[in-house]
């Protein structure tokens, strides 16, 4: 599926606020993605979604995300591959993998391919839901301090 122009995002409401995240959710299930999108958005998340990898790409060279949320198993590239991609891109944003089949070995790669989380869909939706929020909350944080400490670092040799 490709992008339509009705499809292209627009601006969210607060993001001239202080606390404004803005996720990119990608996932082949457009009913998860509907439901995830009201989920976050009512907590103060703005969510873009894409149906595939191949829709998600130019939205990242497009727009700022804070957090990218990917299922794992999606036909054509699966989220393992997603994430690889972008870490040879050198991106750095923070990668939580959200999937219904989490085995062990796709779990070591994530990891070792630098996903900040990975999280199992399934089960009570309020204490999943809270649990992804709790995570995409947590990944921003740390990632918004790891890039206020580089800059700190930088101009630390000109202050001297």
């Amino acid at each position: 599926m490709s992008l339509m122009a009705q499809d292209i995002p627009v601006p969210c409401k607060y993001e001239d606020h202080p606390d404004f995240l803005s996720i990119l959710h990608v996932d082949d299930e457009a009913t998860f993605l509907a439901v995830s999108k009201i989920y976050l958005e009512r907590r103060g998340i703005c969510v873009i979604t894409a149906g595939s990898v191949r829709d998600a790409l130019p939205l990242i060279d497009t727009w700022s995300f804070d957090v990218i949320l990917s299922d794992y198993e999606m036909p054509g590239t699966d989220g393992l591959a997603f994430l690889k991609m972008l870490r040879e891109r050198k991106c750095t944003i923070p990668f939580i993998l959200f999937t219904g089949k989490m085995r062990e070995e796709v779990l070591i790669e994530a990891i070792n391919n630098g996903a900040t989380f990975s999280l199992n869909k399934g089960g009570d939706p309020r204490s999943q839901f809270a649990e992804l929020e709790q995570k995409i909350r947590e990944a921003s944080q740390w990632h918004r301090a790891e890039a206020a400490r580089r800059r700190t670092s930088a101009e630390l040799p000109h202050a001297l």
